[in-house]
C-alpha cells in the first residue's frame, strides 16, 4: 500500500491519481496505523512552509511518519514536501524544519528573472543511477512552482539541479528518502516515470 500523506496541505489528489496508474492500493490518509502498513510513503506539500509544518505539527502525524523514515520505509517528498524535510526556510525563520537532513531552504537568486519560478524546466541529474529517474533521458523537462530552493549542508545530498537565475536543488536523495522540488505528477510522461520508477524501487 502506498499511503499520500494528508496533513491538511498538498496537491493530494493529482497526486493519488498519478500513483493510481500504477498501483491498486494508493490511499490518501492520515490514520496512523494505514502510515505504520503501507509499503512506501509520499509526503506532498504545497504553499508556504510555515504552513506546511504548522498544519504538519498539528495533524500529530510527525512522529509516525519519521519513525516510519528511519526505519527505511521508502519516502517520495514532493515540492514543499522536499523544503520540509530540512531545518528551515528564509520563508518563515521562526518555524523550524523536520531536520531530516542538515541545511536551510533559500530563497531563489534570480535577479531579472520572475519570481516565483513557474513552468518547464531541464533537469540535470548529478546521480544518474538514483533509482527514480532511471531511464529517463539526461536533461528532461519537469515542471517547477517554486520562490525558494533547498540548499544542502552536503551537496552530496543534491541528485538533480536545474538553472533558473542560479543553479537550483531539483531534487536530493539519501538512502530510502528522496524527494523532488519539481511537481512529477504535473510533469506529463517523464514525472509519470518517476512515479513509476519510486514504485519499482526496492529499498534494501
Amino acid at each position: 500500500m502506498i499511503a499520500v500523506i494528508d496533513y491538511g496541505v498538498g496537491n493530494l489528489f493529482s497526486v493519488e491519481k498519478a500513483f493510481a496508474q500504477y498501483c491498486d492500493d494508493v490511499r490518501v490518509t492520515s490514520n496512523k496505523n494505514e502510515i505504520r502498513q503501507a509499503d512506501k510513503l509520499v509526503l506532498p506539500g504545497v504553499g508556504d512552509f510555515g504552513a506546511c509544518m504548522k498544519n504538519f505539527e498539528a495533524s500529530g502525524l510527525i512522529d509516525v511518519v519519521l519513525g516510519r523514515m528511519e526505519a527505511g520505509v521508502p519516502l517520495l517528498g514532493i515540492c514543499v514536501g522536499l523544503q520540509i524535510l530540512f531545518e528551515g526556510s528564509e520563508e518563515s525563520p521562526d518555524i523550524k524544519g523536520l531536520g531530516y537532513f542538515k541545511g536551510m531552504v533559500k530563497r531563489i537568486n534570480a535577479p531579472g528573472l520572475k519570481i516565483p519560478h513557474m513552468g518547464w524546466n531541464s533537469v540535470t541529474f548529478t546521480l544518474p543511477e538514483q533509482p527514480i529517474f532511471k531511464g529517463i533521458t539526461p536533461n528532461s523537462y519537469f515542471y517547477f512552482v517554486h520562490s525558494y530552493h533547498a540548499v544542502p549542508n552536503d551537496m552530496a545530498l543534491v541528485t538533480a539541479f536545474t538553472e533558473y537565475g542560479e543553479q537550483l536543488t531539483a531534487a536530493v536523495g539519501r538512502n530510502n528518502v528522496v524527494a523532488t522540488q519539481f511537481h512529477p505528477e504535473k510533469s506529463g510522461d517523464v514525472g509519470l516515470m518517476v512515479i513509476k520508477n519510486f514504485l519499482d524501487w526496492k529499498w534494501e
